[in-house]
């Protein structure tokens, strides 16, 4: 007999269960930067674009890969990305040795990404009415959440025991168990696309384009992860050099423990920020979350060097800010997506979450080198070109007034 397709909380746990095991290894890369620089003798710029270029090879993956899930059973093209990321992370560790290996496997692990992320959001979005699916999509980003905040620590112990190849080799074992995992239990869905001649075309994103609500909390997103990306890039690197400059000497909050911490207060963040605009209105907590960004974004290169502890503070803060509205942003989208194009929705809004993603660490690195290297100044005019980005986005969102989700206390 065929196995029985997994519903509520069974589906949802296997998911977030594989998401955490895929995601674990996505910030080894930004967590071991400080001494990866010296050793391979990087730039900042360079540095940038290997974070970055996981967030470009998302961007061209995710429009095809996540579109053909209106199509295709997702469970499928979520096993292909595994197998990506499996890739991209065995082949970093057993040979990336300079700036090019290390471009194209972060590249390989980008695309895995991208046939993992919104994948396995699409399955539960898929399965869950209106009014729950906010809650689902709050559920699946705490787990990726908990993974991407327990990265940074896992790489640091990895690498200071073991070196960091066993780092990058331990991150591509942990996706192997769960392509395993969903392989084995997430039975597979009959789903055929439209006949010919009726339904939506499959790459015809123009009605997505059109539709305003879905588009104005896509580029929200696009900003938030543009600010989420670079303080996660560039967190660890920043923290260290508060504490070189300001002679801190050896303390338990280390960078990658503070890098740790904000990734677990983020996920809270997010299903709170989540809830929060379920009562209060979707519009009103981003308004809010935007603008927490905005001033936050704009004075912490600036007075976070003062101090290693007033560093790790307001990084901490400012995480709590930044992650408030990822989930308000996601389930506003996929909410009010029309569901025949949910999947082509869902992959322009994480195209452009990731364009975003792509652009933040770049942005980080070369005001760092434009301003001669790292500095207060330079620290200082880096965060600040990411408060002026989202002063820009919040007029967009503001201007554009998308619709609140069914659900949600303020919904006509």
């Amino acid at each position: 007999m065929p196995a029985r397709s997994p519903t509520g909380a069974r589906l949802v746990s296997l998911v977030c269960a594989a998401q955490v095991l895929v995601q674990i290894g996505a910030f080894f890369w930004p967590a071991l930067l400080p001494q990866m620089i010296p050793l391979w003798g990087l730039t900042n710029s360079e540095a940038g674009w290997i974070t970055g270029i996981f967030y470009a090879a998302y961007i061209v993956g995710v429009p095809v890969l996540v579109t053909l899930t209106d199509r295709l059973d997702a469970k499928l093209v979520y096993l292909f990305g595994v197998g990506c990321t499996v890739a991209g992370h065995l082949l970093f560790g057993l040979y990336a040795d300079g700036f090019w290996p290390a471009l194209a496997t972060r590249a390989l692990t980008g695309i895995g990404w991208a046939g993992t992320y919104m994948t396995g959001l699409k399955l539960l979005a898929d399965e869950v009415d209106e009014k729950l699916m906010s809650r689902a999509v709050a559920g699946h980003a705490a787990s990726i959440g908990v993974a991407g905040a327990l990265s940074f620590s896992c790489a640091g112990l990895l690498a200071a025991r073991y070196g960091w190849q066993s780092a990058f080799i331990a991150a591509g074992l942990s996706a192997a168990v769960a392509w395993l995992l969903v392989a084995m239990w997430v039975p597979r869905r009959a789903k055929p696309g439209p006949a010919s001649g009726s339904g939506p075309a499959l790459f015809d994103f123009r009605p997505v384009l059109r539709n305003r609500s879905a588009m104005a909390y896509s580029l929200g997103y696009c900003v938030h992860t543009l600010e989420m990306s670079a303080l996660r890039g560039w967190g660890v690197a920043f923290l260290g050099f508060v504490a070189a400059s300001s002679g801190t000497g050896e303390t338990i909050l280390t960078p990658t423990l503070v890098l740790t911490a904000l990734g677990l207060i983020g996920t809270a963040a997010s299903v709170l920020g989540n809830e929060a605009a379920i009562r209060m209105g979707r519009r009103r907590l981003i308004g809010l979350a935007m603008l927490g960004s905005i001033a936050l974004g704009g004075s912490i290169g600036f007075l976070g060097v003062r101090s290693y502890p007033l560093a790790v503070a307001l990084l901490l803060f400012y995480g709590f800010i930044v992650w408030l509205d990822s989930s308000s942003l996601t389930a506003g989208t996929a909410g009010t997506a029309e569901p025949s194009r949910r999947g082509a929705t869902l992959a322009v809004h994480s195209t452009l979450g990731y364009a975003g993603g792509f652009v933040g660490p770049l942005m980080i690195g070369f005001t760092l080198d434009l301003a001669g290297g790292m500095s207060t100044t330079a620290w200082g005019m880096a965060f600040l070109g990411v408060a002026v980005l989202m002063l820009l986005a919040l007029a967009v969102f503001w201007f554009i007034r998308p619709r609140e989700l069914t659900g949600d206390r303020t919904a006509g």
